[in-house]
């Protein structure tokens, strides 16, 4: 079989948005994509879930389009068959397979959004329902930074500049937390508390807040931060974001992924990656320091690593010893005592292992890269 060709990413984006606009048969493919869209916004999903089914199921209307269907009660299993047999010998630009966590990502909407359409009875049957998806290999991701390394990309920051003290204190942040992206360019100036040592992070993955610890140095350069720059830098009266552009805007998530990566090539380790390439690293140094998987779990933010593990929650103050004694960047290197004390709730039957952890780590890297 001849392996389709990829084209570039900004390309398919465009197709996937035409897909869905130039079409104007109210019965079509592409209306009741908005219809479903529509349905997710009133049933208050996230819009990163909403934004990322709607590019995903534009590349299915786009590729029906192409081949002559343009209605739901046209697309049978088979036609999903074939779609999925076409993502998988999809090739990228260098000639690379799409990975198996891509296609899935490109799958998985479908499902839930034929799901949809029979159970609003605008099919007949489900087509999508017997669906299997393709299996996932358990991979890591290929770089992880040591602490001399974290350190080299930290002092790369030019703290002669007003921007070389902002990005230190991001990067400590992301050193720091291990948030997201997206968590680091929503924070607030009132999520800090720094006579505890924590930060808020509001609304994170699955419109979920947690409260997680913040060391001593990553707090010591945002207070600079905000004292020495961040005046400079804000354009408006209501503007509460706590990391700010040049413009004076709040920073979206692409261009973090912009800054960092360029912090983490200039550094010349033969490594690459960008805000999660820190987010993993905060974890494997934590565990290889020997913190309980749980509290890991509960400083990233992971409800579950599995369909069979049951999130364990922590106090606030057990988790922040845990962090001053595990977090390589720790003001103090005696670790706590009660670090070795048992946790405050109980474990669940089946503790989550480091394994899982970083898998599901791996899993969030590919999800910000699915064509990876």
């Amino acid at each position: 079989m001849a392996r389709a060709r990829k084209p570039r990413t900004g390309t398919q984006r465009s197709r996937a948005q035409q897909a869905l606009t130039e079409q104007h048969d109210p019965q079509g493919l592409a209306a009741f994509v908005v219809r479903y869209l529509e349905w997710l916004k009133v049933h208050n999903y996230s819009p990163l879930t909403v934004e990322s089914r709607e590019l995903y199921l534009g590349y299915f209307v786009a590729w029906c389009t192409e081949r002559g269907l343009r209605q739901p009660r046209e697309i049978t299993r088979a036609v999903l068959e074939r779609y999925q047999r076409w993502l998988y010998h999809y090739r990228k630009r260098n000639g690379e397979p799409m990975s198996f966590h891509g296609q899935r990502l490109r799958l998985i909407p479908l499902r839930a959004w034929f799901k949809w359409l029979a159970r609003q009875n605008y099919v007949l049957y489900n087509p999508a329902s017997e669906l299997e998806l393709p299996k996932l290999e358990h991979r890591l991701p290929k770089h992880i930074l040591t602490t001399q390394e974290v350190e080299q990309i930290l002092a790369l920051a030019n703290l002669d500049e007003p921007t070389g003290i902002r990005d230190r204190a991001m990067l400590e942040t992301l050193y720091s937390t291990g948030m997201r992206r997206s968590e680091l360019a929503g924070l607030s100036l009132f999520d800090l508390d720094r006579e505890r040592g924590t930060v808020m992070i509001r609304q994170g993955k699955g419109k979920k807040d947690r409260m997680i610890p913040i060391g001593e140095r990553a707090l010591a350069w945002i207070e600079r931060y905000q004292l020495e720059v961040r005046p400079e830098l804000v354009a408006t009266r209501n503007q509460n974001a706590l990391f700010l552009t040049t413009l004076g805007e709040a920073f979206t998530p692409p261009r973090l992924t912009e800054l960092v990566r360029d912090y983490v090539l200039a550094a010349k380790l033969g490594k690459t990656g960008s805000c999660h390439l820190f987010r993993h690293t905060m974890a494997t140094l934590m565990l290889e320091n020997g913190a309980d998987i749980r509290f890991i779990q509960a400083m990233l933010g992971h409800v579950d690593l599995s369909t069979t593990q049951i999130y364990t929650q922590v106090s606030i103050r057990k988790l922040k010893e845990i962090h001053t004694a595990t977090h390589p960047a720790k003001a103090r290197q005696k670790r706590s005592n009660a670090a070795s004390t048992e946790a405050a709730a109980p474990a669940p039957p089946a503790t989550p292992t480091a394994a899982d952890l970083l898998n599901a780590l791996a899993a969030e890297a590919r999800e910000e890269d699915p064509e990876a």
